[in-house]
């Protein structure tokens, strides 16, 4: 695939949860919420629970060729999108792990000058809300794609198409900047989007290095 022209970008399309922020207590605890779910769901401790997911992540990567998402584990043992994501907001209590880094907030207030700001998330909104709220991130984005929009989670051709057509930008025009290569990423840049994977804030502010 030939390079991305950067100067075609319009807008940035960024993954939430391991992108704009980073917190391994926290991924943590939204696994260990999971597995008390399937572990309620299968009548097994949550010790039985965690392992099976990592069981079933195993195959699933071996049999796709590629990183499933949590939601794709919970679903092929049986659960739902929908109630996990209900226990997601009931229980979990994201102001407890993060904290607001005001390099980040300043990264998007000067990228909103110059980009249309997307977020397309696995999470679901009202999570979401209280995340970006939280650390002080919400007001840059001028649409947001959540999980229970559709029900429907990345990586998947139709949210794709959606979100690039709610967005008015063709796949050249769409920079899309996440944590997961086979989850964010992937699919975009085989439409033809340029994509930025970035693992760290520091990895995440050199992005406006890389579009000056």
């Amino acid at each position: 695939m030939p390079a991305p022209d950067l100067a075609a970008i319009r807008g940035i399309i960024f993954d939430l949860d391991g992108t704009l922020y980073v917190s391994d207590p926290f991924a943590a605890t939204i696994q260990e919420t999971a597995a008390g779910y399937i572990a309620a769901l299968k009548g097994i401790s949550g010790h039985e629970a965690g392992a099976l997911m990592a069981a079933t992540r195993s195959r699933l990567a071996e049999v796709y060729d590629i990183t499933p998402t949590l939601s794709a584990v919970c679903t092929e043992l049986g659960g739902s999108i929908r109630e996990l994501h209900a226990i997601f907001e009931a229980r979990l209590r994201p102001e407890s792990y993060l904290v607001r880094d005001e390099r980040v907030i300043a990264l998007l207030e000067r990228l909103a000058r110059r980009f249309e700001l997307a977020l397309f998330t696995n999470n679901n909104r009202a999570l979401a809300a209280r995340i970006t709220g939280y650390l002080g991130l919400d007001g840059f984005f001028r649409q947001t794609f959540a999980i229970d929009d559709r029900w429907l989670a990345k990586p998947d051709d139709t949210l794709l198409d959606h979100v690039l057509g709610r967005l008015g930008l063709s796949p050249a025009e769409a920079l899309f900047v996440g944590d997961r290569y086979d989850v964010d990423l992937r699919l975009p840049e085989q439409r033809g989007c340029p994509v930025y994977l970035s693992q760290s804030i520091e990895q995440l502010l050199r992005l406006e290095d890389l579009l000056q």
